[in-house]
């Protein structure tokens, strides 16, 4: 795996899909991450978690893409939680606000709790 590449993992417990990164999230990964988000919402899924316990870097394409999936789950009465934080993304969430529009958790049970 190339530094820039980014892996996404992918599960469902209970309604609630899950979705793993590692690596970067950066203008040419969000393309499909933001393709995977959007198809787990037309398969109905309106409740993710996502987890950036590997993702080590975020730039402003990841976070437009988190923002436009937010938007997108609210419409459908849904939510989206962050879970597992690595202090660098952490630090990107709370200078851009993002932190103020979607919970963020430490670990994932209590992300999986909070849906």
């Amino acid at each position: 795996m190339r530094a820039r590449d980014l892996k996404i993992f992918e599960e469902t417990r209970d309604d609630i899909n899950i979705f793993r990164l590692n690596g970067q999230l950066d203008s040419t990964s969000s393309v499909e991450f933001e393709q995977k988000l959007l198809q787990a919402m037309s398969n109905g899924s309106k409740h993710m978690v996502l987890s950036f316990k590997d993702l080590h870097y975020i730039s402003s394409a990841g976070i437009r893409v988190i923002l436009k999936c937010i938007k997108a789950v609210k419409v459908m009465d849904g939510c989206i939680t962050l879970c597992c934080l690595q202090d660098y993304v952490k630090e990107v969430f709370e200078i851009s606000g993002m932190g103020a529009l979607l919970p963020i958790f430490t670990t994932m049970d209590d992300a999986l709790d909070a849906l």
